[in-house]
């Protein structure tokens, strides 16, 4: 999970400067972050 986070980051981060900025674009990463946080801390317990 953790690794899909810092990938979209990447490719977030890529369009971003390539073609411009999206707030859906930054809005769903950080969703997916929050997803991702949620299951380690759930997984921990």
């Amino acid at each position: 999970m953790a690794v899909c986070v810092m990938v979209s980051l990447v490719a977030v981060t890529a369009y971003t400067v390539a073609l411009g900025g999206s707030g859906w674009l930054w809005f769903g990463w950080v969703v997916l972050t929050l997803c991702a946080v949620g299951v380690m801390v759930t997984s921990k317990s």
